[in-house]
Formats: structure tokens, C-alpha cells, sequence
């Protein structure tokens, strides 16, 4: 059984690796316990795995897109240890009123626009009514209602201090602890064939 029309969107901070604000160096990058494990349960079920992560830091000049780049590369060394992979990592690093050229405007790629889901789809031919973000904040289930993909909230990073203004401002489909719940959720969804079930239907509050 495979998936390979089918996309998970992961958010990076909070959502795989702990909450630091504005991350920059790569060994501050720790995994949350089991983000390894879910994610290579998706690579072997033929699902694609992505990552989508503002990185407004690059625009306040907190870091660089160098500093970036080392940082997931740093991801993908953790991630590759236990055998599980990412197909792209996406990335916003602009910010629409703070800091200085080419970073400081108004784009379509930052969360809760759908821009690096519509990059992913055109690039891996995926269905994103099918598919999945997977995060800690509203903006992360905005960005899967935007994109009329499904919303699972993590309460991991901010998702339990968000949680309530989540269930209020956005579609959520599934609540739950962290990410390798979340892949729980979506596994078993995928492989009964619920994955064109209604909104309604799945949304647990």
C-alpha cells in the first residue's frame, strides 16, 4: 500500500524538534522523542514528508540563510540516524514589516499562506486535499485550512498553550499529545481509506 499523492507537512519547531525561539546554531536542534520514528513510518508507507517552517529570524538579521542551511542539515543528520528522511524542507524566511531588503515584505509563502504546500504539490504531484500539516500553533492549522488539507494540532511547543484558540479560529481534525501521535491518527486514516473523509467528521474537539 502506498501514498505517494499524499503529503505530510510537518512544522519544524515544537512540532519535530523543541521549542527554542529563533534556533541558530545546529547543535541547539534536539528531536522530540518519537518525531524519528513517525517520520520513517511515513517514508516506508510511501508518504511524502515534508517540513514547512517561517524563519522570520533571516529577516531581523538574527541569523542567516547560511546559518539556515546548517541548521537543517543538521536535521536531516538526526532524522537520517534512525532511518527516516525528508523529501524537502521549505522555508519562509521573510517578514512583512521588520527588517531590511529583499526580506522585509509581503510574500506568499509565509504560514498561514499555503505557499510551500502549493510549491510541494506542483513539484511532487500531490493531492493536497489528502494530505496533512502537522503543528503546534494556529498558524499551522490556518495554513492546512488554507490549503484545504487536513489540520492535526500537537501539543507539544505552543500547541497546549494554543490549543484553545486553535479549536476556535481554525478546522482541526485531530488533537494530539505530539507528533508520533499525530502520525497515529494519520496512519490509521490512510490506511482504512478515510483519507477523502469529511472535515466534520473527523474533527475531535
Amino acid at each position: 500500500m502506498a501514498f505517494e499523492d499524499v503529503g505530510i507537512f510537518f512544522d519544524r519547531d515544537g512540532t519535530i524538534n523543541t521549542e527554542l525561539d529563533f534556533l541558530r546554531e545546529p547543535d541547539e536542534l534536539v528531536l522530540i522523542p518519537g518525531a524519528a520514528r513517525a517520520i520513517r513510518e511515513a517514508n516506508a508507507l510511501g508518504v511524502k514528508v515534508f517540513v514547512i517552517t517561517n524563519q522570520s529570524g533571516v529577516a531581523r538579521g538574527f541569523l542567516t540563510e547560511d546559518d539556515l542551511r546548517k541548521v537543517h542539515e543538521r536535521l536531516t543528520e538526526l532524522l537520517a540516524r534512525e532511518g527516516a528522511f525528508i523529501d524537502e524542507i521549505y522555508y519562509c524566511p521573510h517578514h512583512p514589516t521588520l527588517g531590511s531588503p529583499p526580506y522585509d515584505i509581503v510574500c506568499d509563502c509565509r504560514k498561514p499562506k499555503p505557499g510551500m504546500l502549493l510549491r510541494a504539490r506542483d513539484k511532487f504531484d500531490l493531492d493536497l486535499s489528502k494530505s496533512y500539516v502537522v503543528g503546534d500553533r494556529l498558524v499551522d492549522m490556518q495554513t492546512g485550512n488554507n490549503a484545504h488539507s487536513r489540520s492535526v494540532l500537537v501539543l507539544t511547543g505552543y500547541g497546549e498553550r494554543e490549543k484553545d484558540e486553535c479549536l476556535l479560529k481554525a478546522e482541526v481534525d485531530h488533537v494530539a499529545d505530539n507528533i508520533g501521535d499525530a502520525w497515529e491518527f494519520i496512519r490509521r486514516r490512510l490506511e482504512r481509506g478515510e483519507e477523502t473523509e469529511s472535515h466534520a467528521s473527523a474533527r475531535r474537539r
